[in-house]
């Protein structure tokens, strides 16, 4: 086998918080030690691997590709957002927009949380930018690594507030419940 197939592929869709996302691994190793690298160690590198992952997905039909965003202290902390990342490079291969009309205020990172620490506060950390001129019905979100989906959740409940009618959210990695602590 190589070591393409020995990936921890997800082969089907999981679900949290009564949505549907679709995943393309486990957040298992080595997928969750590149995404760690990827995401808090600056190596870059990882990205056309990351992108490729998210590349061999079949996607619904839509209008625009939403990143999920981060707070301004994590983008200064970190120097880009790498949903965001992997966002533009998806977009530009299915010739869709980045749509990006949501913001997120502070936020505390999510790492060790239990899922009902997660969801208490986060839908507030979510909030429109301004009135966008262009607005989506038909909208993916795009994120590096799902454990109990409230970020997706709190995020796509904006979107709704926005008139987004249709939302689908991907991401690279799925914790179960052995890892969702991460």
């Amino acid at each position: 086998k190589s070591c393409w197939q020995q990936l921890p592929w997800l082969k089907q869709p999981i679900h949290r918080h009564e949505l549907q996302i679709m995943a393309a691994c486990y957040y298992d190793y080595p997928i969750d030690r590149i995404l760690q690298q990827f995401k808090y160690e600056q190596k870059l590198h990882h990205q056309p691997l990351l992108y490729q992952l998210l590349a061999q997905m079949k996607y619904p039909k839509v209008q625009a590709i939403v990143p999920m965003p981060i707070s301004e202290a994590r983008l200064i902390e970190r120097g880009y957002n790498q949903s965001l990342l992997l966002a533009q490079q998806l977009a530009k291969k299915l010739n869709l927009p980045v749509w990006q009309p949501i913001h997120r205020l502070e936020q505390h990172s999510q790492k060790g949380l239990n899922r009902i620490e997660r969801i208490q506060g986060i839908e507030q950390q979510f909030v429109l930018l301004e009135k966008p001129q262009i607005r989506y019905r038909k909208v993916l979100i795009i994120d590096d690594v799902v454990t109990t989906g409230s970020s997706i959740y709190a995020l796509h409940q904006a979107l709704q507030q926005l008139g987004c009618q249709q939302i689908y959210a991907c991401c690279i990695a799925a914790a179960t419940n052995q890892n969702a602590k991460t």
